[in-house]
């Protein structure tokens, strides 16, 4: 799939220069050189990640589904929220240490509090750009580029030490296939949640 190794060619970006891999599930596991400053800031990481949720929230609400573009937004939204509910079990489950709590990467079924496995920034952004690759990619390459967004907080979650490399991998498989998902559904699966008016969109209420 081209967007999954597209973002793992990006990624790898923040792999480098680092320590020799030394565990975790995927071998590679090791901390970063502890970075919160410029664009690695958390505040960053915040401002993308709810800068996504008000996009894909604002987008599906405006257009509804009355287009391909409003229907692209829903199916986004959808896959927003399945991965990261995926995400959240996988993190109760799993269970495991953060870079900023161990320099151990096998602290697996630590107890509640630890909850760095998979990365859930990481899968709900993948998730969200997804659809819209899915849908607009083949017409228009530079839709590709929003794999850098996923990609950029993988590598800024691991340089604050708030996610191993395998839980930003995994968290980035679990948001694109669960974009796929969303992206090749009959028909978006929230709003068919909701009342008939959503469908609409404000846009094409007032015009």
């Amino acid at each position: 799939m081209a967007i999954l190794r597209a973002w793992v060619i990006l990624l790898a970006l923040g792999f480098s220069g680092s320590a020799i891999a030394s565990g975790g599930p995927l071998g590679i596991d090791h901390r970063l050189h502890y970075d919160n400053s410029g664009i690695w800031k958390r505040g960053d990481q915040n401002a993308l990640m709810y800068g996504t949720i008000l996009t894909v929230a604002g987008g599906a609400l405006a257009l509804g589904d009355q287009d391909k573009l409003g229907d692209t937004f829903w199916r986004s939204a959808d896959a927003m929220v399945v991965a990261g509910l995926g995400a959240q079990a996988m993190k109760y489950t799993f269970q495991r240490e953060r870079p900023s709590q161990t320099d151990d990467p096998n602290k697996f079924f630590a107890g509640t509090h630890a909850q760095s496995f998979p990365s859930g920034e990481v899968a709900a952004i993948s998730a969200a750009v997804t659809p819209f690759i899915v849908n607009y990619g083949d017409e228009h390459p530079a839709v590709y580029a929003l794999a850098l967004l996923p990609a950029y907080d993988a590598v800024a979650r691991m340089k604050v030490r708030g996610h191993w490399q395998s839980d930003v991998l995994v968290g980035a498989a679990l948001g694109v296939g669960v974009g796929i998902w969303s992206a090749h559904r009959d028909s978006p699966l929230i709003l068919s949640w909701l009342p008939g008016g959503f469908q609409v969109g404000f846009v094409h209420h007032f015009k």
